[in-house]
């Protein structure tokens, strides 16, 4: 019942994000780095929620300075939270935004629930044992990178990745039918994931981007490393190449 206990807080959660009033906005370190009264509700009441789900967890979330791996993190059960992965599309209300919770074990992804709700979408993930949406499982699609779209994200809060991360879309262009960008990287991946692309990458995401989004995409059949090919690493920040299982080699290589 774990999962689906999970599952329920993330359509909860869901709730209050759709039902939010335009909400109050601070600022946080980088480039257009935002965080909203409604990040830190969602994020209070997850906590609150699962805690009584699974009261050895610990928790690992974006805001209220819960955002640092600690070595504890890396034995028993951790809950890793994005309580709205896509802010920026929250407070412009450009859709998609997303609740995106992941619960590792002894520092690997044991569980994942990514909620749409706008589109009523629910992504969920037990390791081995598949990748669902609504339920119904998922497999990423069989395409070549050539007849298929691809997604990226621009890590715009790191100014510095900018000119690679474009010069990295320029060359990838000719090779797919052509490139979107969502927002949000637990969206992207679980597109991929879904087979409405085939490939998705960005230079740096963090942990509660990636967390979820990884292993319901594995789930899929995807291959997802770090963009040099690396395993994730389930600790921090990393790059992330996410590949449906018709591209079978690294575009970027």
């Amino acid at each position: 019942m774990l999962i689906e206990n999970i599952i329920e807080a993330a359509k909860d959660a869901g709730e209050i994000m759709v039902n939010a009033k335009r909400p109050k906005i601070m600022e946080k370190e980088g480039h257009a780095n935002f965080c909203t009264e409604t990040d830190e509700k969602i994020q209070a009441f997850l906590i609150e929620r699962l805690e009584k789900i699974l009261p050895e967890a610990s928790f690992l979330g974006e805001e209220d300075g819960q955002d640092v791996f600690s070595e504890k993190m890396s034995s028993g059960y951790c809950f890793v939270l994005d309580p709205i992965d896509g802010t920026s599309n929250f407070i412009f209300e450009y859709r998609p935004s997303v609740v995106s919770i992941a619960l590792l074990k002894d520092g690997k992804p044991y569980m994942a629930v990514i909620y749409n709700p706008y589109d009523e979408m629910l992504f969920s993930s037990v390791i081995g044992q598949g990748a669902y949406m609504n339920g119904e499982k998922i497999m990423s699609s069989n395409s070549p990178l050539s007849d298929s779209l691809a997604v990226f994200g621009t890590a715009p809060y790191y100014t510095e990745l900018r000119d690679k991360t474009f010069e990295m879309v320029k060359e990838l262009m000719p090779k797919c039918v052509d490139i979107r960008r969502s927002g949000t990287a637990a969206w992207d991946m679980c597109c991929t994931a879904l087979g409405r692309t085939s490939l998705y990458f960005e230079l740096k995401i963090q942990l509660w981007d990636y967390a979820a989004a990884a292993l319901i995409a594995s789930e899929a059949g995807c291959k997802v490393t770090d963009v040099d090919g690396n395993p994730l690493s389930y600790t921090g920040p990393t790059s992330c190449l996410c590949l449906a299982r018709g591209v079978t080699e690294n575009p970027f290589k």
